[in-house]
């Protein structure tokens, strides 16, 4: 199960995993209004070929199994609700993993647990005694989150009328080792010593457990693998599977998906995976050698005494390099030589920057190492954070509200002092007081208006984080502007608790007489709203920056920028220069985060004709884009075939995608695979085979299509390109990049499927793919918008097939070896398909472009 928000250990784990990454907005993307006339499942941005519930939330694929001609699919879900709590199972049925029947809610969450992820068996033998052989029972093992105390044990439930009803076994749990970060069972049944294997994550740890039992409720401990790979989140939602090499069954290899949550590939959330062997006890996981970054020239590898001509501002990075850890610091590790920048000098607390001289870039890229805190920049954000001066309606200082009337039971007698019990730390208020609404945790509700007053100034400022939940939805954390009783302007949280500026232009108010309310309706995750210093200004408040980054300058302006992983080891990173070769830059290292890791680590820069590959680079993936988590298999499966399914969403910003009265998208299912590519065994996945039977009988096709430095439309907006199945073939010819462009139209509009011939890169790039200023990380100028993953091209060809809904592409290159998932938000209209080739010439060979035909009609 993903983002456990049951005790303070699990809220502190989520919130670290998207407090850093989060901007604020005055006025948010609020969920696509849907017309009360809408008939389900034809609203603006729900799938038509992937499976999303009727209404309320979704995450998690959970229980997945093959029985009586049903593939099951269980889920996580809120039946209460279109925000993540309540966790409970729902259930759908599919016959051919393409066309579900949602069924009624499976388990439910209850006084003492929430029902998070697990997975799925028949007892064909019933070794539990829940059914008979003749009616097997179907058991569900799942983990128990408890909501006493928080801690995390696995569970059983089971089913004799085909997973239609569900008891809960009276011995629960049946393994508890008295942790808060244990869970996601995925158990299967063991041929050769007869008996149920369990993979279970130790997700705070980065391991993964093995443990046996005769009948599934009696369980041994056998193994345990890990830490490996990527470590940069916590683990879960493990799997463990065999499969053929090439399709011989003489040679079976084992493979371990692990996901992680954040630390991924693309940011945030991902699903990795190691292959190796199980000898029925222990996992070995396959050595793939050790890594050598590329050489190249040194431009500053902190040895000397001082920064030398590097200048730096405020007090974090000291007098000079660090030697490793200073005062108060964990263990540092991962630089080269002696020294390093690090500016943790005066704990999280202190603030400034580091920045190289000038210099002209001629190499084509600058690799380096960096670690700390997981802050990136955010466009748009500046360094000085001197609020505007002007009306302060609101200060929260003093220890009372003042004038201000308080509701319910959120915002307590008086203002907060600062972070709340069991809240992560809070950070970017003002002074000594705030509103905050944390008080007796997400649970409490309530509101706090300002008396009456004119607005007579441009701007109202103010500073705001806590949840993301917009005036107008069921239960908000907003707080709003009322003129004549009416909310005429609202901003929310973006499910951070650091605060920071948000405005409103209130010229064309001016003269009205208004209210300020902040409100919290919100007793689920991220229930509540930090607020401070509300001033009427005729000046604009812009955001602050609160990163911990490494950023490239061209022409004064960041154009590339990266980020530690919450860790004290320092390792590579690479920013891409060939677009500016020739021009000026300047190298910046920059802390202004104050609260939890907010201290940045750099070293090693040097300017090299080869990228670096950073640890998470270096893991294997699943898949390489951002929505694309929770990876589990079906056991079962006719024909011994391995599909796998995932949840489309990323917990960077899975509760501010605009969707309603749904949320949360399952990916399309995907028959996985082992083959050798280039040299190494490597896990591959398609699309299951009878998404085909969605395909309108015609294709558009295009054959032998060359473009040079430009786009050409393939298929007309009419085409309704919004739900496609596409198979194309290039052929290399001088082009830098080229590929294809899909939902393309209003305003601009396009999701960019493409080759990058120089770096041999597959990339998605969703900088202008409709929606994308709902959540920062969501997309942004650096690095949010544009997934990349390795692909070498075969015979001077590269071979894609494409899935596109109307809000996803999946993008699935050369044998299934480099796959990219990603969310999009276009508008209705943006629907055409175009080839385009960059820099240089590219062939389409072959097209054929599917419409498909909706699961729901």
């Amino acid at each position: 199960m993903s983002a456990a928000r049951v005790s303070r250990h699990a809220r502190i784990r989520m919130m670290a995993a998207v407090a850093t990454v989060c901007a604020l907005s005055a006025a948010p993307l609020a969920p696509q209004a849907v017309a009360a006339d809408t008939p389900t499942y034809t609203e603006t941005y729900r799938p038509q070929f992937h499976f999303t519930p009727e209404k309320n939330w979704m995450n998690d694929p959970n229980g997945l199994v093959y029985y009586k001609g049903e593939y099951h699919l269980f889920y996580q879900y809120n039946p209460n609700g279109n925000a993540w709590g309540d966790m409970s199972w729902g259930h759908a049925v599919s016959k051919d993993l393409v066309h579900w029947e949602e069924l009624p809610l499976a388990l439910s969450h209850d006084a003492e647990e929430m029902v998070f992820s697990g997975s799925a068996v028949v007892d064909w033998n019933n070794t539990t005694g829940f059914g008979t052989k003749r009616n097997p029972p179907m058991v569900a093992i799942y983990t128990s989150a408890y909501k006493d105390g928080g801690e995390q044990a696995q569970s059983l439930a089971y089913s004799t009328d085909r997973g239609r009803t569900w008891t809960k076994y009276q011995g629960n749990p049946v393994i508890d080792i008295g942790s808060t970060n244990f869970r996601d069972p995925k158990v299967q049944w063991y041929a050769p010593t007869k008996s149920w294997l369990m993979t279970v994550s130790l997700s705070a740890e980065h391991k993964v457990r093995f443990y046996s039992s005769k009948n599934l409720k009696d369980w041994e401990l056998q193994s345990e693998f890990g830490p490996a790979g990527a470590t940069g989140g916590v683990w879960e939602c493990p799997d463990l599977f065999p499969l053929a090499v090439d399709g011989d069954r003489k040679k079976i290899k084992w493979v371990l998906v692990v996901n992680i949550n954040p630390g991924g590939i693309a940011g945030g959330s991902a699903a990795q995976y190691f292959v190796g062997d199980f000898d029925g006890k222990k996992f070995t996981a396959d050595d793939k050698g050790t890594y050598t970054p590329p050489t190249g020239t040194v431009v500053q590898d902190f040895e000397g005494a001082g920064f030398g001509e590097w200048t730096t501002t405020g007090t974090a990075f000291g007098q000079g390099p660090a030697t490793g850890s200073v005062d108060w610091q964990g263990a540092v590790s991962g630089f080269d030589g002696k020294g390093l920048a690090n500016s943790f000098h005066g704990g999280d607390g202190a603030t400034g920057t580091l920045t190289s001289p000038e210099f002209t870039v001629g190499s084509p890229y600058l690799n380096f190492k960096i670690g700390g805190g997981r802050h990136p920049h955010e466009a748009g954000t500046v360094l000085d954070g001197t609020p505007p001066e002007g009306t302060v309606l609101a200060d929260f200082e003093g220890g009372t509200y003042g004038d201000w009337t308080a509701t319910g039971d959120a915002f307590g007698a008086a203002p907060a002092t600062g972070t709340l019990p069991g809240q992560q730390q809070v950070s970017g208020f003002l002074g000594d007081g705030l509103a905050n609404t944390f008080l007796n945790g997400d649970a409490a509700t309530g509101t706090l208006t300002s008396p009456e007053f004119t607005i007579d100034k441009k701007h109202i400022n103010f500073l705001i984080g806590g949840g993301n939940h917009p005036a107008g939805s069921d239960n908000p954390t907003a707080v709003e502007l009322l003129v004549d009783g009416q909310v005429v302007r609202s901003a929310t949280g973006k499910d951070a608790e650091a605060l920071n500026w948000a405005s409103w232009d209130v010229s064309d108010l001016a003269g009205k007489k208004a209210r300020i309310k902040i409100v919290d309706n919100n007793g689920g995750g991220w229930g509540h709203l930090n607020v401070d210093h509300i001033v009427m200004s005729d000046a604009l408040a812009t955001p602050v920056s609160q990163e911990t980054s490494v950023n490239l300058l061209v022409d004064g302006k960041i154009v590339r920028s990266a980020t530690g992983t919450d860790s004290e080891s320092l390792d590579w990173a690479s920013f891409d220069m060939r677009p500016y070769v020739g021009k000026k830059a300047r190298i910046q290292v920059v802390d202004m985060n104050t609260a939890g890791w907010g201290h940045v680590m750099a070293d090693q820069f040097t300017a090299a004709d080869k990228p670096a590959k950073s640890a998470v680079q270096l893991a294997d993936w699943t898949d390489y884009g951002k929505d694309y988590y929770a990876a589990v298999s079906w056991e079962n499966a006719p024909g011994g075939k391995r599909y796998m399914i995932g949840w489309m969403n990323n917990w960077d910003y899975a509760g501010a995608i605009p969707t309603s009265p749904w949320r949360g998208a399952q990916s399309i299912p995907r028959e996985m695979a082992l083959r050798t590519v280039d040299g190494r065994v490597r896990l591959t996945s398609k699309p299951v085979n009878s998404v085909k039977s969605l395909r309108e009988k015609r294709p558009t096709t295009a054959n032998g299509v060359t473009v040079k430095s430009t786009s050409k439309p393939l298929i007309a907006p009419a085409g309704k390109g919004e739900a496609l199945d596409i198979e194309a073939t290039f052929s290399l010819k001088d082009a830098e990049r080229f590929g294809l462009k899909v939902r393309t139209g209003a305003g601009g509009e396009e999701t960019v499927i493409g080759y990058d011939t120089t770096a041999e890169e597959l990339y998605v790039d969703r900088t202008r793919s409709g929606a994308v200023d709902f959540h920062n990380a969501f997309s942004d100028a650096f690095s949010n918008s544009v997934q990349t993953a390795p692909l070498k091209p075969r015979n001077g060809k590269v071979k894609l097939r494409i899935l596109v809904d109307r809000s996803s592409v999946e993008v699935f290159g050369g044998s299934g070896e480099a796959v990219i998932t990603d969310q999009i938000f276009p508008d209705p209209s943006s629907t055409g398909v175009e080839v385009f080739a960059e820099g240089g010439a590219a062939t389409l060979e072959r097209m054929q472009a599917w419409q498909l035909r909706s699961i729901w009609r």
